[in-house]
């Protein structure tokens, strides 16, 4: 029974699993953001007469007519680009060397063959979260296989167990960050409104402020809200994409290990039907 315990037990981690403290990432995106505001858009040749006060000339200078909402929106652009570059290498790690499709491949010709000695093989060459998954479950039914004491419902429900088992301690490597991908998704919006609000109520301060209003005032109030308005929506386009992507890809992986780990049960099942 003890063997059984021990090999039931996920392999040790052999993937990225990525920045564990997304927080840093958002800090320097903001560090970046507010130093491009600053010196980048905030330049003095992109303003008529070299002042950052005046009109702008360019869409640089346009831009930076937008205030300080328009550095937290490009923090939180800055933000969903960094995270999804994280995951793209987080999950290229996970996966293992192989492409996906080509390693379940093996492990099903494996399974077909009944050469789980070459399956424990595979799995450590190809390495990753996906491979660990693979190969408690093959350690699995080598354990119970070798354990004339348990009954055939046992030693099902043990592989699925183990399974089950390494799954839930790998799927955290292959959702990490998402949320706070997710979490962009309403902020660039809500972000943007907020730079929209402020523009207006300046264009309407200038207004007010002996009838027709400064039109250099009015402009920027309204540079303000548009500007705003349009990196908004375009941080949550992003963020939306970015997520989609990466949810869909993990739910394929998630479907792939369902796949491989009802085939190794379904294996056992056919191989030792006359056991009870």
């Amino acid at each position: 029974m003890a063997t059984t315990q021990k090999a039931a037990a996920p392999a040790k981690k052999q993937g990225s699993i990525g920045i564990k403290d997304a927080i840093w990432i958002v800090f320097a995106c903001l560090i970046i953001a507010v130093l491009f505001f600053n010196y980048g858009l905030g330049n003095e040749a992109n303003f008529a007469n070299n002042d950052p006060e005046g009109h702008p000339i360019n869409l640089m200078g346009t831009i930076y007519k937008g205030g300080m909402v328009v550095p937290v929106i490009h923090t939180l652009l800055l933000t969903v680009i960094a995270m999804s570059i994280e995951r793209i290498f987080a999950l290229s790690k996970c996966i293992g060397k192989e492409k996906l499709a080509k390693f379940l491949a093996k492990i099903k010709k494996d399974l077909k063959e009944l050469n789980f000695d070459q399956a424990l093989k595979d799995c450590d060459a190809q390495k990753g979260s996906i491979a660990n998954v693979v190969r408690a479950s093959v350690s699995a039914y080598k354990a119970v296989a070798e354990d004339p004491k348990l009954k055939k419902e046992v030693k099902i429900a043990k592989i699925q167990q183990a399974h089950e088992e390494a799954i839930a301690i790998e799927m955290p490597t292959l959702t990490m960050n998402l949320p706070l991908i997710a979490t962009i998704v309403t902020l660039g919006t809500l972000t943007g409104l907020l730079g929209t609000v402020t523009g207006m109520i300046k264009s309407f301060q200038a207004l007010a402020a002996g009838g027709g209003g400064d039109s250099l005032a009015l402009s920027t109030g309204i540079s303000e809200a548009l500007i705003n308005t349009a990196f908004g929506i375009l941080t949550s386009w992003v963020a939306v994409i970015a997520y989609n992507f990466f949810t869909n890809r993990i739910d394929k992986i998630s479907f792939a290990l369902d796949e491989i780990g009802y085939s190794i049960a379904q294996t056992y099942a056919a191989t030792h039907a006359d056991e009870a």
